[in-house]
C-alpha cells in the first residue's frame, strides 16, 4: 500500500519550508519515501506530493509517523497537508466485500 501527502504554502514560505526540512527526523525503516516532488503556481502557490510505501499491517504506525514528520511544519505561515492511504485494486475490492 501507500499513503500520500498532499502539502501547500505560499512561495513566501519556501525559505522556512527548507530549513524545517534539513531538520527532520528520519522516517522508520519500515517506511520507504518517493520525493518529495514539487511543484508552484502564481495562483496556487507551493505543491509537495510525497509518496510513502509500507506493508498493510504498518499503517497506523506509518500514519502517525508521517504525521509526527509533517507536524515540524506547524506554525509556517500558509502550511497546510493531507495524508490519505491508497490500497492496490484487489485490496480495495476485498474492503468493498467485492
Amino acid at each position: 500500500m501507500i499513503i500520500i501527502s498532499n502539502v501547500t504554502y505560499p512561495p513566501e514560505s519556501t525559505r522556512e519550508i527548507a530549513n524545517r526540512y534539513l531538520t527532520a527526523p528520519a522516517l522508520p525503516g519500515f517506511i520507504t519515501k518517493k520525493g518529495p516532488y514539487i511543484s508552484a503556481s502564481n495562483t496556487q502557490g507551493m505543491h509537495s506530493i510525497t509518496y510513502y510505501e509500507l506493508e498493510n499491517d504498518r499503517l497506523a504506525d506509518g500514519l502517525k509517523a508521517i504525521g509526527d514528520s509533517l507536524s515540524i511544519y506547524f506554525g509556517v505561515p500558509g502550511y497546510k497537508y493531507d495524508i490519505k492511504p491508497y490500497f492496490e485494486l484487489e485490496e480495495g475490492l476485498s474492503i468493498l466485500g467485492l
